[in-house]
């Protein structure tokens, strides 16, 4: 295919792993980062030593702290920052874009983002957020790439699978078209909501994962963990609109399973910590990194409520991570509440097979 100009908006691990992966597909890829250190940093060095140290960039990957350079006639931009910074960055992009289009620019771009989250307060998915700020830009589209994918792994071009969701499914293919490889495949899906909220949910319950790993529970534990952590982001996802079948696929279980077992998850990691004593925020400055799953269980336990949707493992992280609860209380209460019927999703998902047939 054509050679595509892409911004990625976003240095850290994942912005860097999918820069590599444009630029091993022959992409004109240009890195953008605030920070004036670490993009002349990784000019001198082409090493991102704070975030994949294991990772060397190419040679013409430009790394730049111009926004408009950036951008410049480019045919893709991609976001990757943390889920806080969308909507500043969001509005920055809208000017130069503003800017350039009533010079006369080359064809609109497709906006990706590659950021797993809710915001707060207004709780609402990244792609709703660019959508809101970008109104009056010209744009081709607004597509999520979301999966199983520790940016760690594919810095070594481990075997990676994702989806790429839109309501259009034209750009979600553009996408698919523009990282495929022989070590990074990716499918579309049209069920952008389901997409976002698998991968922005799945933080929480990996912070659960890192809790009960912490205690030194076992892999009885783990298994109902994830299981019914499935079904109650299932039941938000099926109250915002998602199709449920989305969440048995790679931006659901997929995603769920790698992130709530693996040492390379942030999520996991300060559950491990904060199951040991120490707290959120002493695990986010010891960190570097933003936890996404931290702010998640806030805004998914004020979405829940408003909703009426029962997610007891996410009420549970909340009295854990902001209202001072013990983990091993909060872990009783979980276990001791009134007995449940596992059918009641069932029913759910076939209520909505239904209408949709």
């Amino acid at each position: 295919m054509q050679s595509y100009r892409v911004a990625v908006l976003g240095a850290g691990s994942w912005g860097s792993a999918l820069a590599m992966v444009l630029n091993d597909n022959q992409h004109q890829v240009r890195l953008w980062t605030v920070d004036a250190d670490q993009a002349e940093e990784i000019r001198q060095t082409r090493i991102n030593a704070a975030y994949l140290p294991d990772l060397h960039l190419a040679e013409d990957i430009l790394v730049t702290t111009d926004l408009s350079e950036a951008l410049k006639q480019a045919d893709m931009v991609c976001f990757v920052v943390p889920t806080k910074a969308i909507r500043s960055v969001s509005q920055q992009v809208k000017e130069v874009l503003a800017s350039d289009q009533a010079s006369g620019a080359d064809k609109p771009p497709l906006i990706l983002h590659a950021s797993k989250g809710l915001e707060q307060g207004s709780h609402l998915r990244i792609s709703q957020i660019i959508e809101e700020v970008l109104e009056d830009c010209d744009y081709r589209g607004i597509v999520a790439l979301s999966g199983p994918s520790h940016a760690e792994e594919v810095a070594v071009r481990h075997i990676t699978t994702i989806t790429a969701a839109s309501r259009d499914l034209e750009a979600a293919k553009e996408v698919q078209a523009v990282f495929l490889n022989r070590y990074f495949r990716v499918y579309t899906n049209t069920d952008c909501i389901g997409v976002e909220l698998g991968g922005a949910l799945k933080n929480i319950i990996a912070v659960a994962a890192g809790g009960v790993d912490g205690l030194n529970y076992g892999d009885n534990t783990k298994a109902a963990l994830i299981t019914r952590g499935l079904a109650e982001i299932t039941r938000l996802g099926l109250a915002m609109g998602a199709d449920p079948l989305t969440f048995s696929g790679l931006s659901g279980v997929g995603d769920l399973i790698v992130t709530c077992n693996s040492v390379h998850s942030r999520n996991w990691r300060a559950g491990n910590q904060i199951a040991q004593g120490a707290s959120p925020e002493e695990v986010e400055a010891k960190m570097g990194m933003v936890v996404e799953g931290i702010p998640t269980t806030k805004a998914a336990y004020e979405l829940a409520a408003d909703l009426g949707v029962d997610m007891p493992i996410t009420n549970a992280l909340y009295a854990i991570l902001y209202e001072g609860m013990p983990v091993e209380e909060a872990l009783t209460q979980l276990m001791m509440r009134e007995g449940k019927e596992e059918a009641q999703l069932r029913s759910a998902l076939i209520d909505y097979l239904a209408k949709r047939t």
